[in-house]
């Protein structure tokens, strides 16, 4: 199960989960504490700002982000769940949540993916760039981007409550 939550709730969304992973995605991931039970090898920072194309001033997600998630994924054995987070648990965790589930399920559809995000939470926005850079590495020819544009933007909010999604 993957877990998704704003930079406010991790630490009870980790207590209250029994997670020992996670994936932190802030540009100043200094802003954050690992709870004390999650080793540090447990713990995955992409550093990037929440921006869905490249701007002077900011780190836009990247294929090495991509690949730095793919490779902390193999070493997730799913026994407890993971969580993702970002500031506000609307953009980049989602995003990542959403690329997780599409690269641990690859016999599931992108589409039914994305529908589970939205039905779990009617905040979450997928980051475009990040999932578009996820597409490509994964060699999914479109669907990812497709299935979260099917999704629609969702409702406005500047902090999401934590949500789940199940691994089938």
């Amino acid at each position: 199960m993957i877990h998704v939550c704003p930079l406010s709730r991790l630490h009870e969304t980790v207590l209250n989960t029994g997670a020992l992973h996670i994936v932190t995605m802030l540009r100043d991931a200094d802003r954050m504490q690992r709870p004390r039970h999650v080793p540090p090898t447990n713990h995955l920072v992409l550093s990037m700002d929440d921006i869905s194309q490249p701007m002077d001033g900011y780190v836009p997600p990247s294929e090495e982000h991509i690949l730095k998630l793919l490779d902390f994924l193999k070493l997730w054995d799913r026994s407890r769940p993971l969580v993702v987070h970002c500031l506000a648990g609307i953009s980049r965790s989602t995003a990542g949540a959403f690329v997780a589930a599409c690269a641990l399920n690859p016999q599931r559809s992108e589409a039914a993916i994305a529908r589970a995000i939205r039905e779990a939470s009617p905040t979450a926005v997928p980051n475009r760039m990040f999932v578009k850079l996820a597409d490509e590495v994964l060699g999914r020819n479109g669907r990812m981007v497709a299935a979260i544009e099917a999704i629609g933007a969702g409702q406005a909010a500047l902090e999401a409550d934590p949500f789940h999604i199940t691994l089938e």
